[in-house]
């Protein structure tokens, strides 16, 4: 959801001059309770027909501010900037130049009455206004948005206007208990700095930063935090003032406080068209779109469908020629097929064509990871998919059966195992989602268990879940699971290969989950471990769509630390881990059996 920066759409978007075609308005739209928002309006000049209204509402700023200062690019890409719509932004209450206080991700008001707000009445307060005031509009409002404003575009979904008839949410966070900060109750560490820019209030509006990010004094992260130690020794970063450190030290579990701030579990009866868009391979969002996808889709009647590539967060927004992530490339003009031949027809045909839902656009559109191709489906998963158990087996075997006996290792908090063997110091972290993971399958403290070599090509679509039986010498664990794509040793290197690596038995990380082991039977209700005592652990990898090719193998990891992608379990059950001290950390021994358990869905 972070710094998601403004399209670069394509080398020739800069020969389009924003300012020619358009004229900009900045306006405060009043809402119900009196609260002004800062709100900017471009229209095209010409004025030979009617244009439907394209909106995004940001956090991040609808800069440039001033009447006479426009941005270079606007709308969701260029080819719906260059055919004319009218494009609107909008500063979300309490941040930049709006009034109000910001509150991280709003809790939603049914049934609202009087001048009870929140973002939803913001949202529907706004498109009012914009569809009785502005001039040349065809009535009709689409609303996109990637990352943060992907989660106000789908708030923008509930009580819709009836003026609403299309919403992209894009990247769009689903719930702050698994998108972004935790993953499963474990805290992402690496997104730690970004406190700074959710943290501090402001007063009034203002048009520059109010607030600024800490400057720290290393360029290596696995070493920064691991001299710091526990989490309540960042208080001297983070004091009382930024109120999301505090939210988050607060409240470790899934208590009422993060439970309303989900949208989830309001999707439902939604009337406009949704197109819901996310990246295979979006170190934020990956839990939220998703979510909204498959709860609008049990839900709602609505036309409501799903794009799902080879993208990081927000790559499809841009038009690079090659498209990769980290070392792996997928192919050319990936970014530009989207925008070109999905995104812009779906809006077109809802805010200026028919709008009868024949769009010529399959349900489910989601690219193939392994063949590196588009594949449509009419449901998620595909209906062919049938389920299929791997086990952690003996002699590091992916097997069809079961056995007896387990895998152990022993866990250290203090040499705890890296989430990317590059050394960086990373704002947030992206690439190390197909990252190589040799590093990782050569340390003691990972297992790896792997099946032979693919006779023919295996295709994997939709979720995984890895349901682990466990025991630790300690009260508390995490458990982390990756699954792996190995390449063959013929495999080619391309330009985007670093200069260390070889593509040659190349460990490429298809998805990866952590669970913080105390939250094994609910995420409210967290429980320690009884020492010694075999334990079910199961979670939930988000979904994939990827082909294991004939000559490849399929491998699975598991390990109790990911630093600093995680913070560290103290391996010794505390109430709350953000105030625990540093005695509590201690190296453990954890087992694995071996009627552990893979499920997948293969196609066939």
């Amino acid at each position: 959801m972070f710094f998601y920066t403004t399209p670069t759409f394509s080398q020739a978007t800069s020969l389009y001059d924003v300012k020619e075609h358009y004229t900009k308005q900045e306006v405060d739209i009043v809402m119900r309770d009196g609260i002004k928002l800062h709100t900017t309006i471009y229209s095209p000049k010409d004025t030979s027909k009617k244009h439907p209204i394209l909106m995004q509402r940001t956090p991040y700023s609808s800069i440039p501010y001033g009447e006479g200062a426009f941005k270079s690019k606007i709308g969701p890409n260029e080819f719906l900037m260059k055919e004319g719509n009218i494009i609107v932004y909008q500063d979300v209450r309490g941040r930049w130049m709006s009034e109000g206080v910001y509150d991280n991700m709003r809790a939603y008001i049914p049934n609202k009455t009087g001048k009870q707000f929140d973002e939803a009445s913001d949202t529907y307060d706004t498109i009012d206004w914009l569809v009785k005031n502005v001039k040349n509009t065809n009535g009709k409002v689409g609303i996109w948005g990637i990352s943060y404003p992907g989660f106000y575009a789908t708030y923008s979904l509930l009580d819709a206007h009836p003026a609403l008839k299309a919403v992209s949410p894009q990247a769009c966070i689903g719930d702050f208990f698994f998108d972004d900060f935790h993953h499963n109750g474990a805290y992402l560490l690496s997104y730690w700095r970004v406190t700074a820019l959710f943290g501090y209030e402001k007063t009034k509006p203002v048009s520059e930063a109010w607030y600024t990010f800490t400057d720290l004094p290393s360029k290596d992260q696995y070493d920064f935090f691991l001299d710091v130690g526990p989490l309540s020794n960042l208080d001297t970063y983070y004091k009382e003032d930024n109120v999301f450190w505090t939210q988050l030290k607060e409240h470790p579990n899934y208590d009422e406080f993060w439970q309303k701030r989900g949208i989830i579990q309001h999707l439902k009866n939604i009337k406009p068209a949704v197109m819901t868009v996310g990246g295979l391979f979006d170190a934020e969002d990956l839990y939220g779109p998703f979510e909204t996808y498959e709860n609008i889709e049990k839900k709602s009647e609505n036309y409501n469908i799903m794009v799902f590539g080879p993208w990081s967060h927000g790559d499809w927004s841009r038009t690079k020629k090659r498209q990769a992530i980290g070392n792996v490339y997928f192919g050319d003009d990936i970014s530009l097929h989207f925008q070109k031949n999905i995104e812009t027809p779906f809006f077109n045909h809802f805010l200026k064509e028919e709008a009868n839902g024949k769009t010529k656009l399959p349900e489910i559109q989601i690219f193939d990871t392994g063949k590196k191709e588009w594949d449509s489906y009419e449901t998620w998963p595909p209906k062919n998919a049938k389920k299929k158990t791997f086990y952690l087996s003996e002699n590091e075997v992916l097997s069809d059966k079961t056995k007896d006996g387990f895998s152990e290792f022993i866990s250290d908090p203090k040499k705890p195992v890296p989430y990317s063997e590059d050394v960086k110091m990373v704002f947030t972290p992206r690439k190390y989602m197909t990252d190589d993971q040799r590093f990782a399958a050569r340390r003691p403290d990972v297992l790896v268990f792997e099946t032979p070599i693919l006779t023919e090509d295996m295709t994997l679509s939709g979720e995984v879940l890895a349901k682990l039986n466990v025991a630790t010498t300690g009260t508390d664990a995490d458990w982390i699971v990756k699954l792996i794509d190995v390449y063959p040793n013929d495999a080619i290197d391309t330009e985007e290969t670093q200069e260390y690596l070889k593509m040659a038995n190349y460990h490429m990380m298809v998805r990866s989950e952590v669970m913080r082991g105390r939250f094994r039977n609910d995420f409210s209700t967290p429980e320690p471990f009884i020492a010694h005592q075999k334990t079910g652990v199961s979670i939930k990898l988000q979904d994939i769509h990827h082909t294991f090719r004939k000559g490849h193998k399929i491998q699975i990891q598991v390990q109790s630390t990911w630093f600093p992608l995680i913070d560290l379990n103290p391996q010794t059950y505390v109430p709350n881990i953000f105030k625990a001290k540093s005695s509590d950390f201690k190296k453990q021994t954890h087992k694995v059996y071996y009627d552990s358990a893979i499920e997948v869905l293969i196609l066939k």
